[in-house]
């Protein structure tokens, strides 16, 4: 492959991952929203964005979609249980009680 070639195409692999990653990061906004609603509602008095991170954190690519588009479509009971599944697993178990002192009156 000739130089300038080359160049381009590390252009576009630069500018597929640039749109890859705002993609995902309005993914995780979005998702963010829902599951922020989700534990509101499911633990009132609870500062809800410690928790919400660390489901996010704890979710995979697939599941951050699917509960993102939860907040163009609505939240359903299975959305509530994906979050509360994701909720419990061990890394998500482990975030929150490390993240226990901001949890309450934050």
């Amino acid at each position: 492959m000739r130089l300038p070639a080359t160049l381009a195409l590390i252009a576009l692999i630069s500018g597929c991952a640039a749109a890859n990653q705002a993609a995902d990061a309005v993914a995780r906004d979005r998702a963010k929203v829902v599951v922020n609603g989700v534990v509101e509602q499911r633990f009132p008095g609870v500062n809800a964005a410690p928790v919400t991170d660390c489901i996010i954190d704890a979710a995979s690519a697939g599941e951050i979609l699917t509960i993102a588009r939860a907040s163009a479509t609505g939240v359903t009971p299975e959305t509530v249980e994906q979050v509360v599944t994701i909720a419990q697993r061990p890394e998500a178990v482990r975030c929150i009680a490390q993240n226990s002192r901001t949890l309450i009156g934050g």
